[in-house]
């Protein structure tokens, strides 16, 4: 009985380690778009999606990752994550984050749009390269036009 305890317990652990809901990191280079197919080369606008079983589909562009949203049941995404501009490499959430649209600053997809973790970051930028921000709800609204 003790034994099938101890089973149980193992069990259980690798359950929940299994399930675990969070961003992986992007491996550049060598990791391709779910949405394209591309190799994922660019640290400024890659993108990934965390379902809520813990299933990551990386991107090489939010542009790609919203696509993307088109074939996919939204209610089982967890997490909506973008490379942050000022930051490369480093994602953020994307429900959260500033975007800006500008054609001084190329994305791999041509839709020109970087993401931001600071409005402070993205306005800057706007400043220095022209465009328009976005916040995650508009920005969607602007690619289902």
């Amino acid at each position: 009985m003790q034994t099938l305890k101890h089973y149980l317990a193992i069990l259980l652990m690798i359950m929940l380690v299994s399930c675990n809901v969070s961003p992986k990191p992007i491996d550049y280079v060598n990791d391709g778009c779910h949405f394209c197919k591309m190799t994922i080369v660019d640290k400024l606008h890659a993108a990934e999606i965390v379902t809520t079983k813990g299933k990551v589909y990386k991107f090489d562009a939010t542009e790609c990752m919203i696509n993307f949203m088109d074939e996919f049941d939204t209610s089982e995404i967890e997490l909506y994550l973008s490379n942050n501009y000022s930051e490369p490499g480093e994602l953020i959430d994307a429900t959260k984050a500033t975007f800006l649209i500008s054609k001084n600053v190329p994305s791999p997809m041509g839709a020109f749009l970087s993401a931001f973790k600071e409005e402070a970051d993205a306005k800057y930028v706007l400043s220095e390269k022209d465009g328009t921000l976005y916040t995650w709800q508009e920005l969607l609204m602007h690619f289902n036009d």
